[in-house]
């Protein structure tokens, strides 16, 4: 069967990947790297590769992006025929690492809400993920239909809850704003806190969402037409 959609990402991917091959969903792609890997600049747009085609400039993940173009029998992004569905600028626990936040916590050791909330704030994570934006412009630009999951709700120890809360939120506008459609899922996968439910968290880690919280994400594909 053909492919429904092209999955890249980076480890949140996988519970999505994993819960489409389980249900039998047709689809190409996976992780190519981790969060971190997608927030600055990542590629470079090179006429020599194909008109206006993003080249990435990790080795591995442009390996692995070709061999996926290669399986759905197109030269490169401009000619897809099938959604995108990507995570690239959602890895909000690494924007929201405690120590980049130091210097702009009050004498209670918190970020003010107001700092939050301010254009500043929006400015520093826009430019901490400009290059998942550059690449969701390049998508906009080629036409792309692109579908972006939320991250599951899940703020390991090195991050700032109020960080992950709001910067979550500035991106999403950013991704919004591109064309892009998100898809959210807090109202069913979270508790009253704002955080992810045990029962939709990857038990071995602090970050990752399990086979239950990709399969809710499939769902919500089907839900508009993948």
């Amino acid at each position: 069967m053909p492919a429904r959609f092209l999955l890249l990402g980076d480890s949140h991917a996988g519970c999505v990947g994993r819960a489409a091959r389980q249900a039998g969903l047709p689809f190409v792609g996976g992780p190519v790297g981790s969060g971190r890997d997608f927030l600055g600049p990542f590629f470079d747009v090179a006429d020599g590769a194909g008109e206006g085609e993003p080249v990435f400039r990790d080795g591995e993940a442009g390996r692995l992006v070709r061999e996926f173009l290669d399986a759905l029998e197109v030269t490169g992004l401009a000619g897809l025929e099938v959604p995108l569905v990507c995570t690239f600028g959602l890895s909000a626990h690494t924007v929201a690492t405690r120590q980049n936040w130091d210097v702009h916590r009050d004498r209670h050791g918190t970020v003010p809400e107001g700092f939050l909330r301010s254009t500043l704030f929006a400015d520093l994570v826009r430019a901490a993920v400009r290059g998942a934006l550059a690449f969701y412009d390049h998508t906009a630009a080629l036409g792309l239909r692109v579908l972006a999951p939320l991250p599951p709700q899940r703020v390991p120890g090195m991050s700032d809850p109020t960080v992950f809360f709001a910067a979550q939120t500035v991106v999403g506008s950013e991704l919004a704003a591109r064309g892009v459609e998100i898809v959210d899922l807090r109202a069913r996968v979270t508790d009253g806190s704002g955080r992810q439910r045990p029962v939709f968290c990857h038990a071995d880690d602090t970050i990752h969402g399990n086979l239950a919280f990709g399969r809710l994400v499939i769902a919500e594909l089907l839900d508009r037409g993948l």
